[in-house]
């Protein structure tokens, strides 16, 4: 062989790996839509990528993930599903909004969608049935609004001479902050208690709100559960401490913070649920065919500390069922 021939055959030979590559798919993208800001995000973001791990996705390695922030913002989640949309994306993830997967829903009926929703998703029209979704989306409905009749039973149990109960909705999230008065109202009744609502959808709204029911003096503080209050957990932990106002939340990153107690669906392992089925969706396993999951996994939480300085003796039977007490 000459040597020009030979080294044009070298070339040709060296460029194999390169073109192989070339053929290689591309990697796939997960759309994570998220009602929240990046920075609150935290050990619900880790959940779901240890769900996507189970499924052999490691983000950076085989998959990437594109992440659109509605920053509490929930007009916002239209714009930002279709976004992804154009971007077409492999999956949409959204994870613990019911705003996001409606608008998801909305923006394509094609792109694999992997919710988690506090209501029900089947009269949210967002899947068929339970254990057929039939369309492009499925996921796990983690109860949020299911639960609040014994969050607020279990209020009781704290503060047993309870009978006016504040409680605190963001009116922007429509949908949550409805399901909480409906379902609220009732158990209220059953109880004998008498609750009065306060509306917050910022930081200064919830200052506001916040002076408001002191003035008025309720015996105990019912958080509803929204994006927004999660993000703002400090400042409301806070506040109840300074004005010595007993109060209950739904999830636990509230009772880390400070607050007294929280009682609710584990939304770490909601999250990781949401990354499972999103690993599985890119392995090729359609929504149509993959039932909704209903969650099982719930947390009593209990900050004996700020019991002590609140003045309040928890009573031993609560503390027998709490999954977590924080010293």
């Amino acid at each position: 062989m000459k040597r020009r021939e030979f080294i044009a055959a070298l070339g040709g030979a060296a460029a194999w790996p390169i073109a192989a590559r070339g053929q290689q798919p591309a990697m796939p993208v997960i759309g994570l839509l998220s009602p929240t800001w990046p920075d609150t995000l935290g050990d619900r973001l880790l959940a779901f990528r240890r769900g996507l791990a189970e499924t052999g996705y490691v983000e950076g390695h085989n998959v990437a993930i594109e992440y659109r922030w509605a920053e509490g913002q929930f007009d916002r989640m239209p714009e930002l599903a279709a976004d992804l949309v154009r971007r077409q994306v492999s999956v949409i993830a959204v994870a613990g909004s019911a705003a996001g997967a409606l608008a998801a829903k909305a923006a394509t009926r094609t792109i694999p969608i992997a919710f988690g929703v506090p209501e029900d998703p089947v009269r949210m029209g967002l899947v068929a049935s339970l254990a057929r979704p039939g369309g492009n989306a499925t996921g796990i409905n983690f109860f949020t609004a299911e639960v609040m009749a014994k969050r607020l039973g279990l209020l009781l149990e704290l503060v047993p001479r309870a009978t006016r109960v504040a409680v605190l909705v963001n009116p922007a999230n429509v949908g949550r902050a409805q399901s909480t008065r409906n379902d609220l109202e009732p158990a209220a009744r059953v109880l004998g208690l008498q609750n009065q609502f306060y509306d917050a959808s910022t930081s200064k709204e919830i200052d506001a709100a916040y002076a408001t029911l002191v003035r008025e003096r309720p015996d105990a503080l019912f958080v509803g559960a929204d994006t927004l209050f999660t993000s703002r957990r400090v400042q409301l932990t806070a506040l109840a401490a300074r004005h010595a106002l007993p109060a209950v939340y739904s999830v636990r990153e509230f009772v880390d913070a400070g607050g007294l107690m929280s009682y609710g669906t584990s939304i770490a392992d909601m999250n990781r649920q949401v990354g499972v089925y999103t690993g599985r969706i890119l392995k090729g396993e359609k929504p149509a065919d993959l039932p909704v999951l209903q969650a099982t996994k719930f947390e009593l939480v209990i900050n004996l500390q700020t019991a002590r300085l609140l003045g309040i003796e928890v009573p031993a039977t609560l503390l027998a069922r709490a999954d977590e007490v924080i010293e």
